[in-house]
């Protein structure tokens, strides 16, 4: 006689036979009566560096990229520590990283869809039973406990590369968020050091605007000296005394100035204001001379991670595509469960308490309104809208590096002339001081003199530290010392 208890994986497999025969005819009435996606595409492409006209904005001249520690070259080791606590500490790192964890889960999320899926359930319940429904005698109308212990499996067949083409782009996206991560230390690193630059200009045109105290009070003992001797009025001693508490004002202005910097430093750094009172008046040197890198424009797509994370966009929208793409076809998923379901614990364990189920299970699109149409009319938008912000950006980046280029080359010739006239009036000034105390000039002439070397002093000093703001941004502009890995380089080709 035939054993009635039949293995639960031998039933398996007799129920997997005849599932097998009807998913190949399920999948060929699904593809031919599957939803269409013709007619919808898209002709953008991103720019290479080379369709825009940078040779002549952008001179090569054998220089070398930055550096990671590029503000190192400006020889204070004040600013190497601050930038290191900035890193460290600053809320707006904290925000980029955690959007880069939260991509990477997404990618994680992504993999799992790509995998089978195991789950085992059991559940016990305690139940009395109609004795006038559908459950017989004897135990309709009675207690019974069930116990049920469940082993299931399915797994998404993805002949249409939807998970694959999904994980790839949760891929994208994270690199591209790594990028952006990047960016925002680049932007902090920056900030940091052009205040930090900023504080060293303002204590430049302090140090100025004490030496023009001094020399107006030298002018008023002048003044007040001749005022006694009948050789002046009350008119230039009023006169000096005034332009004294001009200067004065000015000191305390460049004070406050000092103050606001030091407690914006102290932001920056992400920590309070004080933090900011602690820091030494900077020390900073003329930095390295300037000479951009050869190949440049066709090297900065890689430098820079605004533009790294602008091309891992447009790779992660290609895959969305191919996502909405692979939406029109039918999603085929395998089930398959085997377990024990029996009253009472009793009969719980034994073979004839197995039960086994397996089948595929088919999502078919055939009449949706034109909803998946509309969906991948979307993703044909978001792709163009990431090539557009592509090529932007690398427009921009390009304008970028050439306007700080010519920037600094324009100053260092305003330098030269600046130091050929404050040397002028320096020479002007003590001459009319000579004279003013021999009686030989009028003090008119000194005042004169004093505004003149005044403006010259702070011209120099400005121009300087624009200078080294110009360079601080170049090397921003340059990338700050990222470089994206080349095994890493979005392979981005037109969506069609």
């Amino acid at each position: 006689m035939r054993n009635q208890h039949t293995n639960p994986a031998s039933r398996l497999r007799r129920l997997a036979r005849p599932a097998g025969l009807a998913l190949s005819a399920l999948m060929v009435a699904a593809l031919a009566g599957c939803a269409n996606y013709a007619g919808i595409h898209s002709d953008k492409q991103i720019a290479g560096a080379g369709d825009y006209a940078a040779t002549q904005s952008i001179p090569t001249a054998q220089g070398r990229w930055p550096s990671p520690d590029w503000a190192g070259q400006f020889g204070d080791a004040q600013l190497k520590a601050l930038l290191a606590e900035a890193l460290q500490g600053s809320p707006s790192l904290d925000k980029a990283r955690a959007r880069v964890a939260a991509a990477a889960a997404v990618s994680e999320s992504a993999n799992a869809s790509t995998l089978p899926q195991v789950g085992f359930g059991y559940s016990w319940n305690r139940q009395r039973f109609s004795a006038n429904a559908m459950t017989p005698p004897p135990y309709g109308g009675s207690w019974q406990t069930e116990n049920k212990a469940v082993l299931g499996a399915s797994y998404e067949l993805d002949l249409w590369g939807k998970n694959r083409e999904a994980l790839r782009a949760s891929v994208s996206a994270l690199r591209a968020s790594e990028a952006e991560s990047e960016q925002v230390r680049l932007t902090l690193g920056t900030a940091v050091v052009r205040a930090y630059n900023e504080l060293a200009r303002l204590y430049a045109l302090l140090d100025i605007a004490r030496d023009e105290v001094a020399q107006r009070a030298a002018v008023l003992r002048l003044t007040d000296g001749r005022v006694r001797m009948g050789l002046e009025t009350e008119v230039e001693k009023r006169t000096a005394e005034a332009n004294l508490a001009t200067s004065e004002v000015a000191v305390s202005a460049l004070e406050g100035s000092i103050l606001r910097t030091r407690y914006q430093l102290g932001a920056l750094l992400g920590q309070g204001p004080d933090r900011g009172l602690a820091i030494a008046r900077p020390s900073l040197g003329a930095g390295d001379e300037v000479r951009l890198p050869d190949n440049l424009p066709a090297d900065l797509v890689s430098r820079r991670p605004d533009i790294v994370a602008a091309r891992w966009r447009v790779d992660a929208t290609l895959h969305d595509i191919k996502v909405a793409k692979a939406e029109f076809y039918p999603d085929i998923n395998l089930s398959a469960a085997i377990g024990l379901d029996a009253f009472g614990f009793g009969r719980f364990l034994r073979a004839a308490s197995g039960t086994v189920a397996a089948g595929p299970a088919i999502h078919l699109p055939i009449f949706d309104g034109g909803a998946l149409r509309a969906q991948l009319k979307g993703r044909y938008a978001e792709f163009d809208f990431a090539v557009a912000s592509y090529n932007e950006t690398l427009v921009n980046a390009l304008a970028d590096v050439a306007t700080q280029l010519a920037d600094i080359r324009a100053t260092d010739a305003q330098i030269a002339n600046a130091v050929r006239s404050d040397e002028a009036a320096r020479r002007a000034l003590a001459l009319a001081l000579a004279q003013y105390k021999a009686g030989l000039t009028t003090q008119l002439t000194v005042l004169n003199a004093q505004t003149n070397a005044l403006a010259s002093a702070q011209a120099v000093a400005n121009l300087r530290m624009a200078r080294r703001d110009r360079q601080i941004a170049l090397a921003a502009a340059l990338g700050g010392g990222y470089a994206d890995t080349p095994d890493g380089a979005a392979q981005v080709a037109l969506a069609r």
